[in-house]
């Protein structure tokens, strides 16, 4: 965790993440991404600087057999507050609209259902756990299938709900995390999605994963040429 916790620091630093009286909303899917941020933002505000709050908050997409009893028994171990709010969202994403690419769609629904959640309970920001390789990739999937050089930002302002959306772990690596998950034996809910795996971003995934081989700073000189590159991800002056 001190490495995860060092580079999670460095990106709420870098980007201003986290200000005085935050009440922030941890997305949780129950993944051990989720998971890790949850448990490094319930360490960082132990000692961070700017007092702030945390939420837990995870979205039922109404699969059957999903159990987040045991990611409730760890909210109540780390003190943060815990809800669960269910959906019918894989009937409406497989069922109903029946949908040949589904991922995107389940993935606006669900982010849809977290910020509505997190005003709910009167939170200003939501945490999600975006990891290093998610942005590579989301990189490389806006240049490949898109055209275009574009990302997720670090922060983001949605007006319409007058919520940010931050990623403290875009500094942290993929690896890190599943270490960290498998030796704080982390209670990660099974996916029963059926696209799980089989998406475009597993494409990616692959793509750089190749590429890190042949050169050993492939990634480096991407986060490099992206927060070079994109207005969003030049770091702000302390």
């Amino acid at each position: 965790m001190r490495k995860i916790l060092s580079r999670t620091r460095r990106a709420v630093d870098d980007y201003h993440m986290i200000a005085e009286g935050d009440k922030i909303a941890v997305g949780v899917s129950g993944g051990k991404d989720s998971l890790t941020l949850l448990c490094a933002l319930a360490e960082l505000r132990r000692f961070y600087p700017n007092k702030f709050d945390i939420l837990a908050l995870s979205i039922d997409m109404g699969f059957d057999g999903t159990d987040f009893s045991k990611v409730q028994e760890l909210c109540e171990k780390i003190g943060v507050e815990y809800i669960i709010e269910k959906t019918d969202i894989a009937e409406v994403v497989f069922d109903i609209r029946k949908e040949s690419n589904p991922c995107s769609l389940c993935a606006k629904m669900r982010r849809g259902g977290v910020n509505d959640l997190a005003v709910k309970n009167g939170c200003n920001k939501v945490a999600l756990g975006h990891h290093n390789e998610d942005v590579l990739e989301t990189f490389f999937l806006s240049l490949f299938y898109e055209g275009r050089l574009g990302c997720f930002s670090p922060v983001t302002y949605l007006s319409r709900k007058d919520i940010h959306v931050i990623r403290p772990l875009i500094y942290v690596a993929e690896g890190d995390i599943k270490g960290y998950a498998n030796r704080a034996d982390l209670p990660v809910v099974y996916n029963p999605c059926p696209m799980d795996g089989k998406s475009k971003r597993q494409d990616m995934k692959e793509f750089i994963n190749s590429g890190q081989k042949k050169d050993k700073f492939f990634k480096k000189k991407i986060l490099n040429a992206i927060q070079t590159g994109l207005p969003a991800w030049q770091k702000l002056n302390n």
